[in-house]
This record gives C-alpha cells, structure tokens and sequence, in this order.
C-alpha cells in the first residue's frame, strides 16, 4: 500500500504557484496567469509604486485611452506598502462607474456584467488599496470561472532577500513550480530555486488574438473589463490558458 500511494502521489503534477502584487482591474494577461497557477498570492507586502498599475488601469473611449485611477494616501508616505496604502476620499466610485458606463454601454455585454459589478463601485466601502484591488480581481475570476486560490503575501512567513523570499513563499505555499512574468528576469537570480528544487516558468504574454472593441484601433493592454463587456461569456477564447482549458481533451 505505501508504494501504491507513493506512486499515486508521484504522478501527481507539482503545485504551481504564482506570486504578483495587486492590481487596480488588471489587463487580460493578469488573469491568464492565475488560471494557469494553482495558487496565486497577492503580494501586496511590496513598497507602493507611483504612477504604476496599483491603483490605475486604461479603458477605450471614443477620444482614445483614458487612465481610470483610484486616488491614495501618499504624501509623506515613502515607503509604505501596498498593503498599508489607503484611498483617499470616495468620489472616485461614482466617478469610475460613470466613465465605465458612458464608455461601454453600447458593448455587446455590458448589461450582462452590470447588474453585479455596480454596487461593487457605487454601495461598496473601501479603506485601503489592497482590499479593493482584491475583491475586484475575485469578481473578475467569477465571471471567467476560475477556481484558483487566491491568498495574501501576509498569509505566509517574510524571509530576506528579492529572490529568497519569492522561493521561500512559494515552497511555504506547497509549491514545486514558480510561474514569474518574464519582467522579473531582469532581476530574479534563477540559481535560488535551482537550489531549492523549484521549477522557474516564464509565463509568454505573446500571441494574444483581437477581439471585438469599441471606438477605433486594437488596444490589447486596456483592463479585463473591455474584453468582458465586449466579449461575455465568448472571453476566455481571447485569452490563452483559459481558451487551451475550454478544450475538449482530445484537442488541447
């Protein structure tokens, strides 16, 4: 019986996992690498970055792109963490899901999402960044079906080290494998998971076909919303892990 259940457990695929900070609405390939991991944890123990995708996305309008941000807590506040940053008032709600309607109310399938994702802008409270970001990226997993577990850096242990930590988190996680977007390879030192017998994946944001949108040219890096109000439940054949998971076995 042991070595039956040793070899049960050895064909078992390892555990991936995948570590990025929050995002205000991502874009569509956030979302792919969730649903490509097994685990997705929320890094948001990081220093906040201005002027960066924390707390801001783009949408199409008919005048071209337009940045929706959500205003933080920043002054004299130079090191605090995503985690720790606060928005600043509430007027942005309204603000938001004003410009998201006026924009996107001719989509094909807006009305769709509507009714769900209203009072998650207009009857919805939030104090801090993180708890914002997150609960908008749940409801955007959802809507595509996707049954990965999402969990909080803070969840798990901190050690030292850019690289150490990631390794340590994601074996902490009962990872085998680190999936990084491949703008970490300019400073991750691959040698640290080697070391730790982890598997480093690159996830390939190349290749993602057009779909359907609104108001001139193809952007492909606009929030998730553009391609869910425009596509609905057709979406995921945009994306790439989410369109191979939609297969039938036979023709992945």
């Amino acid at each position: 019986m042991a070595v039956r259940h040793f070899l049960q457990r050895a064909r078992q695929p390892m555990k991936a996992v995948a570590i990025v900070q929050s995002n205000y609405i991502p874009w569509k390939g956030y979302f792919d690498m969730i649903a490509a991991v097994d685990e997705f944890i929320l890094y948001d123990d990081m220093q906040y970055t201005r002027r960066d995708w924390r707390n801001r996305n783009q949408i199409k309008t008919p005048l071209g792109l337009q940045w929706l941000t959500v205003p933080v807590k920043v002054k004299g506040k130079y090191h605090q963490t995503i985690r720790e940053t606060e928005i600043d008032g509430s007027k942005w709600r309204a603000a938001h899901w004003t410009a998201l309607c006026k924009n996107y109310r001719r989509a094909a399938h807006f009305g769709t999402f509507a009714e769900t994702l209203e009072p998650l802008y207009l009857q919805t409270d939030y104090s801090f960044l993180s708890q914002l970001n997150r609960t908008l990226i749940e409801w955007v997993c959802k809507q595509l079906g996707i049954k990965t577990k999402l969990s909080n850096s803070w969840d798990y242990k901190l050690g030292e080290g850019k690289t150490e930590r990631l390794a340590d988190l994601c074996l902490q996680a009962g990872g085998g494998e680190y999936v990084s977007g491949p703008a970490a390879k300019d400073y991750v030192d691959t040698s640290v998971f080697s070391c730790r017998g982890v598997k480093l994946t690159w996830f390939d944001y190349s290749g993602y076909p057009e779909y359907p949108q609104l108001w001139g040219g193809f952007q492909h890096g606009v929030t998730i919303l553009d391609l869910l109000f425009n596509c609905g439940k057709d979406a995921p054949r945009y994306m790439k892990f989410l369109a191979l998971e939609s297969l039938p076995d036979k023709m992945r």
